[in-house]
């Protein structure tokens, strides 16, 4: 298929799929690290280079909430935010998802307040982690490019929103390389918009329905068991659109990355942006005759069981680097994650966790070096640990 290679910034690559794509709403509300994406975005509007009506709204409960009267009425939606505005929609995402309702959201990720900071880490996806939400994960700006326009798709055939995660200034503000797909074949993949991409529209007055109806006790739980059900045919959808996607960029998604993990002994795994780094720290051990590899998760829920199972059944050791901390005192979000996926396997490796990255600090490949020489310490019992987690990059 036709491409052409262009340097872009992850916000710029995110809002030139939003032109191909040609969403017919987009809700915007402005937030750093994600303001520029709908102000390149809104060019496009200006330009009439797209159909989309453009709504400006108060604040990012709105936001969502205009997302889903437009969707339930049969539009192709889209918002985006980070870090704060994630949290103010937080109690739309689960109205959202429950009324099955195919939007996509942008989560340009930043920390959350306090104290305030407006750079990276993983805060604010965590809090849409249990949301029944479909959360994909980007390491970089061809990623984000291609993760939302493959995210429209996944949406509309599982009837689950998704969020589109990639890291904020990292990616968002960083120039790179990105093979961009030409407009033809980027609307051929996603389809047409209109009211019966959805099965029952508010707009269809043929077939009269009701959206947010209350659910007693004796529904409630048969309406969540529906959903529990059908969130699990994601990972089949995902699979599928995945390879309709390689047929027209030749790049396939799979719901890891794994990298020289084949005979590996200590496998790091992390999320986003960080993972170019880990190769590099691999690379490096491996030049010192280390088995050490790394797996990035690009599919994050539903979350890949089998696939992480499988990928860790012969570690030893496993370092998972988490940009969010729990505060529970049993370790981060994504390291709870990979324990409960390697619970059932035959051999169980060493799991130790590492906070990392927190409010935008960079990580370094030496950093991670050290965290897979700690790791390896512990399985072979020569160091001890009071607990589960540790902050990789804390000053004493």
């Amino acid at each position: 298929m036709p491409t052409k290679v262009i340097a872009l910034t992850g916000n710029q690559a995110a809002a030139e799929a939003m032109r191909q794509i040609n969403f017919d709403v987009a809700a915007v509300y402005p937030i750093s690290p994600q303001t520029e994406l709908m102000g390149f975005f809104a060019e496009y509007v200006a330009n009439g280079e797209v159909d989309t009506d453009m709504v400006a709204v108060e604040g990012e409960h709105s936001a969502m909430a205009a997302c889903i009267g437009a969707a339930a009425a049969g539009a192709r939606v889209i918002t985006a935010s980070a870090g704060p505005g994630i949290a103010y929609m937080v109690e739309n995402l689960y109205i959202a998802s429950g009324m099955r309702l195919p939007i996509v959201l942008i989560d340009v990720n930043r920390a959350l307040s306090a104290p305030l900071s407006i750079h990276c880490d993983h805060a604010d996806s965590m809090l849409t982690r249990d949301s029944s939400w479909i959360s994909i994960f980007s390491e970089n700006a061809q990623e984000a490019y291609h993760n939302l326009i493959m995210s429209v798709k996944i949406a509309e055939k599982a009837m689950f929103p998704v969020i589109v995660n990639y890291d904020g200034y990292i990616v968002s503000h960083s120039i790179e390389n990105v093979e961009v797909l030409d407009d033809e074949t980027v609307r051929n993949f996603v389809g047409p918009s209109g009211i019966h991409r959805i099965p029952y529209p508010l707009l269809d007055v043929s077939k009269p329905v009701t959206y947010g109806a209350t659910a007693q006790p004796d529904y409630y739980t048969e309406c969540k068991y529906q959903q529990h059900v059908d969130f699990l045919k994601v990972y089949d959808i995902f699979r599928e659109v995945a390879q309709e996607f390689e047929s027209i960029s030749g790049k396939y998604y799979d719901f890891i990355e794994e990298y020289m993990t084949d005979d590996a002994e200590y496998i790091g795994i992390s999320m986003g942006s960080s993972f170019g780094t880990l190769k590099d720290a691999v690379n490096a051990l491996r030049a010192q005759d280390r088995k050490v590899g790394a797996i990035k998760i690009r599919l994050y829920r539903p979350f890949p069981v089998k696939e992480v199972a499988r990928a860790l059944s012969n570690a030893k050791g496993v370092a998972v680097f988490d940009r969010a901390d729990s505060f529970d005192g049993i370790g981060g979000p994504l390291f709870k994650d990979i324990a409960s996926a390697v619970f059932h396997n035959q051999n169980r490796p060493l799991i130790h966790n590492f906070i990392y990255g927190l409010g935008g600090r960079e990580i370094h490949e030496e950093e991670f070096m050290r965290a897979f020489d700690r790791v390896e310490r512990l399985e072979k019992g020569v160091e001890s640990r009071d607990y589960l987690v540790e902050y990789l990059q804390a000053r004493a």
